[in-house]
């Protein structure tokens, strides 16, 4: 799937120009932190390094902002002409649109449609484009060109006037501005098979081929990939023309069906049994042995053939090796992701959004929540995804309802959607992660999921933690050894929750509470306060921190003595220092808490280390 692009602006008053491309071209928009006051999808601090970072990540950018800037802060990393994604400069009134690079691979089409969104001019200077409106280098998504060394000296003998003709069918070709003659001296050929690139000319394979596998669990990646480059050879076909890798449902988390799609950048898709079984009348090898094991007589063929539809045909009858077995067909049009037949494998993304601001949050999670088609979460946390959730389906869930809701977002991947399961601070932290894995981990029955959902793959992205979060705002707590408890008896039985913080306060961990108090629970986190003064002194500093990252935050710093349960809520993250740490205090007036890297307090601090002399 091509990365959406990412639309740049250093001012409000580019922000609604930017709105508008962003809709149009699924793109999300990120803006100049320091000038934007308005929300957008991603902001950043620096120009030139954000500018770096997507262009080597091969991200399409679309600036609304002068082109000259553009061009002398991406000038040094300017390389590779083959390997360029499209950069365009938008002008903040929309009258010229301008591809700067990446011509040939979606720049000027994309500049000619955000132009015809703006009522702007597509400042196009591309020569082959200009001529002929096709660029002979870039092929549409579901076709390969063989020999691109060539397409160079090919676009110039056209563009200087010499004729062209075509060999084989390719509409995209034939509706071009290219005037196609029987005898013309420029050649553009047309196959699937292996053959040699023309002479004087470009070849180019449709992606019409399906590779149908079928294999053992547990069968190796390599054996079914030999397998079926020995059968694309065999039939003499180009492995370029194979645009899909197909097989039944049941081996949907097959690592082999995989290895061998990702081995030809194509998709794998999978049919159900009853799907594969209609096939049987056009197989060449049925096998009632098949048919026992998976209700099916047939599964390479018949997922070959269920992939290429009824109008395709089947070109390489199925092989085997010793635990798989291949079979290839050839559609009549080539696949693309807007055709893709069968399902693909549902993948479930489970991300630590951070405390909810864009700053916090980790790129790699906005990627997977704009890659996903569904979001799963408590409504607050979807609500602070902001724009991220355009164009996602939101299953929004209320607290408490933590396991229906990590379960209804595994189903929702077993029916072949990308989910993203979204939790606050990091996703392995007290948060879902931690579910889904004993989800998968119980036994099958009625109280299981099911078989699809157990075929998922599964993505965890972490956060920003709001412990994290907590000892960034109030200084360096983490400084030395800590740990984590979670206050909530709902889960934990409340004697095993003393008998930690015991032991915490014991070996003089500084100690993040999670769950700390909520409407119904008060008592435990005085009990705690008071079980730690046992070993630690009173005047040890405690970080209140509410609301981390979002409007309201706060940060209050008080003595463990001090601490008073009605001062802490459900949004509240409670850190409680060890018997060395302490307060500094800067030359603002402002203080903070840190913990010293080393064991003993060195001589001449404020605290001693005689933690229960102090204590009493």
């Amino acid at each position: 799937m091509t990365a959406s692009p990412a639309i740049i602006i250093l001012s409000d008053a580019a922000l609604p120009m930017a709105q508008r491309i962003a809709v149009a071209t699924g793109g999300e928009v990120h803006g100049l932190a320091r000038r934007i006051t308005q929300t957008v999808d991603v902001t950043f601090t620096e120009v030139g390094s954000h500018l770096d970072n997507l262009f080597r990540a091969g991200r399409p950018i679309i600036s609304v902002m002068a082109a000259g800037a553009v061009i002398r802060l991406l000038a040094p990393h300017l390389l590779d002409k083959m390997n360029e994604p499209p950069v365009i400069a938008v002008a903040e009134d929309g009258s010229a649109v301008v591809p700067l690079l990446g011509g040939h691979h979606g720049a000027n089409v994309m500049a000619r449609k955000i132009a015809d969104l703006v009522e702007g001019f597509a400042a196009i200077t591309t020569a082959g484009d200009l001529k002929f409106g096709i660029a002979l280098d870039a092929p549409p998504e579901d076709w390969v060109l063989a020999n691109p060394e060539s397409a160079k000296q090919v676009m110039a003998d056209l563009v200087a006037g010499r004729s062209v003709r075509l060999e084989g069918e390719a509409r995209w070709l034939t509706e071009s501005g290219l005037d196609f003659s029987a005898d013309g001296e420029v050649v553009l050929a047309v196959s699937d098979k292996a053959v040699a690139p023309p002479a004087n000319g470009l070849l180019y394979h449709p992606k019409t081929l399906v590779i149908g596998i079928g294999c053992e669990r547990g069968a190796r990646g390599d054996e079914a990939l030999s397998l079926a480059l020995e059968s694309l050879t065999e039939a003499g076909l180009a492995p370029e023309a194979v645009g899909l890798v197909a097989s039944i449902d049941v081996k949907a988390d097959e690592a082999a069906v995989h290895h061998v799609a990702n081995h030809f950048g194509c998709p794998a898709r999978f049919f159900d049994a009853a799907t594969l079984e209609a096939e049987t009348p056009r197989l060449q090898h049925p096998s009632d042995i098949v048919f026992a094991e998976v209700g099916c007589h047939g599964v390479s063929e018949g997922a070959a053939l269920a992939a290429v539809g009824s109008s395709g045909e089947l070109i390489a009858e199925k092989r085997k090796s010793k635990r798989a077995t291949c079979a290839i067909g050839r559609a009549v049009e080539p696949f693309t992701s807007a055709n893709l037949p069968g399902r693909a494998r549902g993948k479930l993304m489970v991300v630590g959004i951070g405390p909810g601001s864009d700053g916090w949050r980790s790129p790699e999670v906005s990627a997977m929540v704009l890659a996903s088609t569904d979001l799963v979460g408590y409504s607050l946390y979807l609500d602070l995804l902001g724009p991220l959730t355009k164009g996602k389906t939101r299953h929004d869930f209320d607290l408490g309802k933590e396991e229906a809701r990590v379960r209804h977002a595994m189903e929702l991947a077993g029916e072949g959607k990308s989910v993203a399961l979204v939790c606050s601070g990091d996703a392995g932290i007290y948060a879902m992660a931690t579910l889904v894995f004993e989800l998968l981990d119980k036994s099958d029955g009625p109280e299981g999921l099911s078989a699809e959902a157990r075929r998922i793959e599964i993505a965890v992205s972490p956060g920003i933690s709001a412990l994290q979060a907590a000892a960034a705002r109030a200084g360096a707590p983490l400084g030395h050894d800590f740990c984590t408890i979670s206050l909530s008896d709902l889960l934990t039985p409340w004697e095993d929750i003393k008998r930690r913080v015991t032991a915490a306060g014991e070996g003089d961990f500084v100690i993040a509470f999670y769950n700390p108090v909520s409407k119904k629970r008060r008592t435990q986190l005085a009990w705690a306060r008071d079980k730690l003064l046992e070993h630690r002194p009173a005047s040890t500093p405690v970080i209140l921190a509410t609301n981390l990252g979002r409007e309201g935050e706060l940060i209050r710093i008080v003595p463990l003595g001090s601490l008073n349960v009605d001062d802490v809520d459900m949004l509240t993250v409670v850190v409680v220092g060890s018997s060395n740490s302490t307060t500094v205090a800067t030359g603002d007036g402002k203080s903070w808490v840190y913990t010293p890297r080393g064991y003993a307090r060195k001589e001449g601090t404020a605290m001693t280390s005689n933690v229960s002399g102090d204590a009493a």
